[in-house]
């Protein structure tokens, strides 16, 4: 057997690197001061979100040229579906 005393020197391991220096908290950033007034930006974001939600409701509503051309289409098909039907009925009715 071996004497446990006589064996090689193990050398030791490189140096565990130093953890990295943690950074300090930060505050959160919020859209409003210490004092419960809303930041510039807040406001100008939310006025800005309205304006773009107002420009896509007129224009889903129809606010462009091409929707009311295919209303009054759709109305004009309408229409003359209406009289089709209304001329089969007094056929019928001979």
């Amino acid at each position: 057997m071996t004497d446990p005393t006589h064996l090689p020197a193990v050398p030791d391991p490189e140096p565990a690197l130093p953890d990295p220096a943690v950074p300090d908290p930060v505050e959160p950033v919020t859209d409003y001061t210490d004092d419960g007034v809303p930041t510039f930006s807040y406001v100008r974001d939310r006025i800005e979100g309205r304006a773009a939600t107002a420009a896509a409701a007129e224009e889903l509503a129809g606010g462009d040229a091409r929707a009311a051309e295919a209303e009054d289409a759709f109305a004009e098909r309408e229409r003359k579906a209406a009289d089709r039907l209304s001329e089969i009925r007094r056929s019928m009715e001979r």
